[in-house]
């Protein structure tokens, strides 16, 4: 059976990642982009004609498209495709706030579409691992999460909450199993006229909580997602040398007379399988399509994030998505 043939509608920076892979898995059939002399360049360079969106949603020779445009356009460009009986991938956000995300998922099934997220760091294989890590009870019942996203830049008319969190809160709501009871944020401008910093915990049905860092003022990088544990902790340390991005520490704390002791642990680094995030999330949507299959990054995970970033920063900025 022939792959299905998809579009890329968007050709930025992270679209044209999406072009060069797609391309690589045989499955690129069109692009699309505001920008005429981009178009015209990409079409050359990958052989694959450049359309209209108009085009590219009336194609009979078109099965799905990938999305990655401004985020305040994803909404309508997305429902125009799903309409059209396209399956549609659409990047992170899908929206900038949860009415139209979940308008967009609601035509999604009253088409008969699928519609996935592009929350690329879920199919990171190292993510994948420590997930496996988790639900086998590696590090026993789960208590409670982390993630830090720090860096300098990214001043692109989107503060910080909704440029940076997207990634760290997929991740959160993948371990949780469902969505936050509490939401909580503590948010600064500092440099910028935006949300610079910010904090976001939230609480779980059960105990379980999580605690998001975000900022775009940091002097240094961090990119880090740990799971605490009753019997240890676990750490996905996205800038870690290759071999130690997953760490695996056996840290225990019990009730002792009337206190607490502990034991603490050299990291153990666990194996993982090679392979690029962003092929490993193009593979799963081309099987989704095939199989008809719910992708792992679906509707309802696109609809709750947009909902706990909006609760985090209901106005993500009045320049969002230029």
């Amino acid at each position: 059976m022939s792959k299905p043939r998809i579009a890329v509608v968007g050709c930025g920076q992270w679209g044209q990642n999406h072009v060069r892979t797609l391309s690589e898995l045989g499955a690129l059939a069109a692009i699309s982009d505001h920008d005429e002399a981009r178009a015209r360049a990409m079409s050359e360079r990958y052989g694959v004609p450049a359309l209209g969106l108009e085009e590219v949603a009336g194609s009979r020779e078109i099965d799905a498209a990938v999305l990655a445009l401004p985020s305040r356009l994803h909404g309508p460009t997305g429902r125009t495709m799903l309409k059209a009986g396209k399956d549609v991938l659409i990047e992170k956000p899908i929206a900038l706030d949860p009415a139209d995300a979940a308008h967009t998922a609601e035509v999604a099934r009253e088409s008969g579409r699928l519609l996935m997220v592009g929350h690329v760091l879920r199919f990171h294989p190292v993510f994948e691992r420590l997930c496996e890590v988790v639900s086998r009870g590696g590090i026993g019942d789960i208590r409670h999460m982390v993630s830090t996203r720090l860096g300098l830049g990214r001043f692109l008319g989107m503060d910080a909450i909704w440029d940076l969190a997207p990634h760290d809160l997929s991740l959160v709501l993948k371990i949780a199993g469902g969505a936050p009871e509490r939401i909580e944020t503590s948010a600064r401008s500092v440099l910028s006229d935006e949300i610079d910093v910010a904090d976001i915990r939230m609480d779980f049905a059960g105990g379980l909580s999580a605690e998001v860092h975000v900022s775009r003022i940091s002097p240094f990088r961090d990119r880090r997602f740990t799971v605490v544990g009753t019997q240890g902790m676990i750490t996905f340390d996205d800038l870690a040398p290759e071999g130690q991005k997953l760490a695996l520490y056996a840290h225990r704390v019990w009730r002792e007379g009337a206190g607490f002791a502990f034991h603490n642990a050299d990291p153990e680094y666990l194996e993982t399988v090679p392979g690029l995030p962003l092929d490993r999330e193009l593979r799963h949507f081309i099987e989704c399509i095939e199989t008809r299959r719910e992708p792992e990054t679906g509707a309802a995970e696109a609809v709750e994030t947009v909902r706990i970033l909006s609760a985090a920063s209901p106005y993500p900025s009045s320049r969002a998505g230029e």
